[in-house]
Order: C-alpha cells, then sequence, then structure tokens
C-alpha cells in the first residue's frame, strides 16, 4: 500500500512480535497459567467419569433387538463396532471441561490412562441415560464459564483497562458462555448436513469424496480466522457476541491473509510442543513438567492472540481513516 510505503501509516503488526510480547507478558503474570495448570493437573491426578457400564448396558439392549427382529443384523454390527471402540478407549469425560471455541487449554484430555503417579485412578461410573446427560450439559457449561473467566483474566493482563472489574467480567462470561451456545448450534445445524453430504460422496464414489474433502478444506480455511477470533472483541472492546462476530469477519475480510497465518503459527506452536509435553509417561511426576509447559506456551499464545486482535484492528482503524481522507481530498479536488 501506498500509505505505507510513504511512511503515513505504520506496517501492520508483525506476527512475531506479537507472540514475543505473549511470552513477555505471561511471563511477567505467571498467575494467568493457573486455570490451565489446575485443569490439567485434576484430569491428571483426579478421580475419572466413565460411562463404560451404561454403553455396555446398551450393547446388551441392542442384542436384545436383534432377536426381536426390530434391527437389521448389519446396523447391529456397526453400532456394537462403536460401542465396543468407545468401551476400550477408557473416555474421562471430566474432559469435557476443556471447551471449544472458548474453553480453557489442556494437555491432559489427550491422555487415556488409568493410573498415575499416585497408583489406580478412581473411576466414577454413570448409571443412567438422564446421569449421563446431565453430567454431559454441566460439565460442557462449567467449561465455557470457566473458559471465559480464563479468557477475561488473559486478556485483562494482556490489554489493561480500568473498566475490567467485576461487572465487566460478569457480562464477559455471559456474553462468551452465549457465544459458544451459538457455535453449537451452528456446528449442529451446517456440520451435520454437511458430514452427511461427504458421507453420501464416499458411498457413490471415493473420489468424489476426496474432492469434497479438499473443498470442505479449503472452506475452513477461509472461515478459520473469523472463528478464531470471534469472542476476542468481546474481551477486548467490550462488544457483545453479535458485534464481536461481525468485528472478527471486519478484520478477516482486509487483513486475511496475515490473519490466516497468525492463526497457522498458533496452532502449529500449540501442537507441535503438545508433542514434546506428552512425552513423559503417565506414570511418571515428569509428566509435571509437561504440564507445566503446556500451561505457559498455550496461555502465552492466548495472550499473543489477544495483543494482536488489539493492535491489527487499531492499525486498521488508523488505515481506513487515512484512506477516507484520501478519498475526500480527491473528491474535494
Amino acid at each position: 500500500m501506498n500509505l505505507i510505503k510513504n511512511g503515513e501509516v505504520s506496517p501492520p503488526p508483525g506476527i512475531v512480535s506479537s507472540i514475543k510480547s505473549g511470552f513477555d507478558i505471561t511471563a511477567s503474570r505467571i498467575e494467568i497459567i493457573l486455570l490451565p495448570l489446575l485443569l490439567d493437573i485434576f484430569l491428571w491426578l483426579g478421580p475419572q467419569l466413565r460411562a463404560n457400564n451404561l454403553l455396555r448396558s446398551v450393547l446388551a439392549q441392542l442384542e436384545t433387538l436383534v432377536q426381536k427382529e426390530i434391527i437389521s443384523p448389519t446396523e447391529i454390527e456397526l453400532y456394537q463396532k462403536t460401542l465396543n471402540e468407545l468401551i476400550l478407549q477408557d473416555i474421562n469425560l471430566f474432559g469435557l471441561l476443556r471447551t471449544f471455541p472458548i474453553g480453557i487449554s489442556s494437555l491432559m484430555r489427550q491422555i487415556l490412562s488409568t493410573s498415575s503417579p499416585l497408583g489406580e485412578v478412581a473411576a466414577l461410573q454413570i448409571k443412567s441415560d438422564f446421569s449421563f446427560f446431565l453430567w454431559f450439559g454441566g460439565l460442557t457449561l462449567t467449561g465455557w464459564i470457566l473458559g471465559s473467566v480464563y479468557f477475561a483474566w488473559v486478556a485483562k493482563a494482556t490489554i489493561a483497562d480500568k473498566g475490567q472489574n467485576l461487572r465487566w467480567l460478569g457480562k464477559v462470561v455471559l456474553q462468551a458462555s452465549l457465544l459458544a451456545v451459538l457455535w453449537v448450534i451452528v456446528i449442529i445445524t451446517f456440520g451435520a448436513p454437511l458430514l452427511l453430504f461427504f458421507l453420501i460422496f464416499k458411498e457413490i464414489n471415493p473420489t468424489l469424496a476426496q474432492v469434497a474433502f479438499l473443498f470442505l478444506a479449503f472452506f475452513t480455511m477461509w472461515i478459520v480466522v473469523p472463528i478464531f477470533f470471534s469472542a476476542h472483541g468481546i474481551f477486548t472492546k467490550k462488544e457483545n457476541l453479535f458485534r464481536s462476530i461481525l468485528s472478527s469477519l471486519h478484520l478477516s475480510r482486509f487483513t486475511l491473509p496475515t490473519s490466516s497465518f497468525f492463526v497457522i503459527s498458533i496452532i502449529i506452536l500449540s501442537q507441535g510442543f503438545n508433542i514434546l509435553w506428552l512425552t513423559p509417561s503417565s506414570t511418571s511426576w515428569m509428566m509435571l513438567v509437561g504440564i507445566l509447559g503446556h500451561a505457559f506456551i498455550t496461555t502465552s499464545l492466548l495472550a499473543a492472540s489477544f495483543i494482536y486482535y488489539n493492535d491489527m484492528n487499531v492499525w486498521l482503524e488508523t488505515l481506513l481513516k487515512k484512506l477516507d481522507s484520501k478519498a475526500t481530498s480527491a473528491q474535494a479536488q
């Protein structure tokens, strides 16, 4: 752009400088890693919530349906295979406390282990369908609320604002939780038909399925920036969820290549370090080093995202004002 080349507008915020600033802030405000640290320690050493017995009872009910010829043997076989895989995985449902897109980052959610350095992990079993849905809904809601508090804490440490008080915290937690609910509705509404569409293509022709998956991947890359920054306006500019989404779309419209590279860099750094943090065994106290490292890195990257979002919006506003001023002057002449 000529305005940047002429020195009238400073260059856009750098990706590396934003990430470095995120690490500096986390190092100076180390307490902001507390929530991801506590969540991972709980998932590592605390009791686990499982639904294995409930799944086994569902398997027994399926066998009854086969005997009564209510469901075909082929369908039953598919259901049984899926349920057996879920039982073997020993899923800890407390991992639902790690919610998306707003949530506390977690390393131990990825580890399926029945033991820890303290010995055999205690397991709580869900006994009924009703209890399962209560636990599922309660843990998800708790994850959204705690995740909103985590985001607000990091945003407060990143962007100093005297208006960030308890009243502000209550508002952002409410707006962020509602935003998470909105994204769930959107994913279910549009994701289910897309998945069905993909499965149909797969049955018709595997090549068509690959082409459809490729288009879906390109579409995902296009929307990853608006989704990634959809909540940032709530925490940095005190916007409501709809205004925050519009701000994210506005940012991606004018800065998509740079912002896409920033988001991809954040994801690569986070997942790359996770490989290192997951090196120790879950039964070794060395895993605590991985948990600490993960909490520091992911919190630093979250802080970097707030810095980048805030600085890029300030830069974009300045640029647009300059362009508008230039256009007005040209029309006057």
